[in-house]
């Protein structure tokens, strides 16, 4: 599970008893909690001066902070980052929810439209707050093959095929007329020898190439590249209706709708926050100081897929006080039988089809 464990205090056992039953707490109701309110709830042994005490550190440590006057208190970025690093016990998924989850992504066509649709609606009542994922896409673009077509005279048409489904056109304007002939048999020559090579292994390729198909294939590499920079992820969500009347202010519901309508936002995120691994969980809080705009959300993310191959992203948003547990259980939990789906896909399209399947 991510992330920077930096600048975290250590506290002691009673210390973290308290900070994690505030978390809680707060998760369940979101209102300050007093001292007195934790003896009475938990039937604590020790007193509410003895808890104020220790609140007290945990406020000079900026786990905890009382909203105005109060005289409860509520977690921090910092302390749900304590929590989530260090005392939360996940709550894991039963077996029979395994089972239900499981059956329910394996009755629909895989990676389609309605199967990504259904597993944003499964994960957002499993976690209960809202849910996304993305379509699994190719890491990295492979050639497949280069048509060249004279038009006239010096122009001629570049159409690059991608082996995930991408079609790309560009006009070349060259330094004299070539015949189609002598087009036909450059574009051979670069088809096989640059067939399922990425951008920088097209470009290591093209030395081997005479000058004109040389130039041809350094082109489309520099093609290759533009797509794989310029890829936009649909965004497939459900439960933002449901999760919008848990945050406490309109700034926090404003932010989480921006999220999720506005792709180039949420793949800035996933860019940052995801590591290539797949299927290993990540939590951003409050926006870790990184995104003023995102401060009063959470989001538990993971990266699903076929390594080095094709992947996307799933995960659920909501405020702060979001049930961590139940969030981490559920992305890991759904994440892990879509990268299974696809692992499985993926081993048998080779015997079928010869290649990779195609994106939706």
């Amino acid at each position: 599970m991510s992330t920077d464990e930096t600048n975290l205090p250590e506290l002691t056992r009673r210390q973290e008893e308290i900070l994690s039953l505030i978390v809680r707490s707060y998760a369940q109701r979101p209102e300050p909690v007093a001292s007195k309110n934790l003896v009475e709830r938990y039937n604590l042994t020790i007193s509410s001066a003895t808890i104020r005490n220790e609140m007290a550190v945990l406020e000079e440590l900026g786990y905890i902070v009382a909203p105005h006057t109060s005289a409860g208190r509520i977690p921090t970025p910092k302390g749900y980052r304590y929590f989530v690093q260090r005392l939360i016990n996940a709550d894991t998924l039963t077996p029979s929810e395994q089972s239900h989850i499981s059956a329910r992504l394996q009755s629909l066509p895989l990676a389609t439209e309605s199967w990504l649709r259904l597993v944003a609606s499964v994960l957002a009542r499993t976690a209960k707050t809202a849910a996304l994922v993305t379509p699994p896409i190719a890491q990295t673009s492979k050639f497949k093959h280069i048509e060249l077509i004279a038009i006239q005279g010096r122009l001629v048409l570049m159409v690059l095929v991608l082996h995930e489904g991408a079609v790309h056109q560009q006009m070349l304007t060259l330094a004299e007329p070539v015949p189609q002939t002598t087009l036909s048999s450059a574009a051979t020559r670069i088809n096989t020898l640059c067939l399922d090579a990425t951008a920088n292994e097209v470009r290591i390729k093209s030395v081997q190439l005479q000058l004109l198909e040389r130039e041809v294939a350094e082109l489309a590499a520099d093609l290759m590249d533009r797509a794989d920079s310029s890829q936009a992820r649909l965004v497939y969500r459900e439960g933002l209706s449901e999760m919008i009347g848990a945050f406490e202010t309109s700034e926090g519901a404003q932010q989480a709708v921006r999220v999720l309508e506005e792709c180039a936002i949420l793949n800035m995120i996933l860019s940052d926050v995801l590591t290539p691994l797949m299927n290993q969980v990540q939590v951003l809080i409050g926006a870790e100081g990184k995104w003023e705009e995102l401060k009063h959300l959470s989001m538990v993310l993971s990266r699903y897929g076929v390594p080095g191959q094709i992947s996307g992203a799933v995960g659920v948003l909501g405020p702060t006080h979001l049930n961590y547990g139940r969030a981490i259980s559920a992305v890991s939990y759904v994440s892990n039988v879509m990268t299974n789906m696809l692992a499985a896909a993926y081993e048998a399209a080779p015997s079928e089809s010869g290649g990779a399947p195609e994106d939706p």
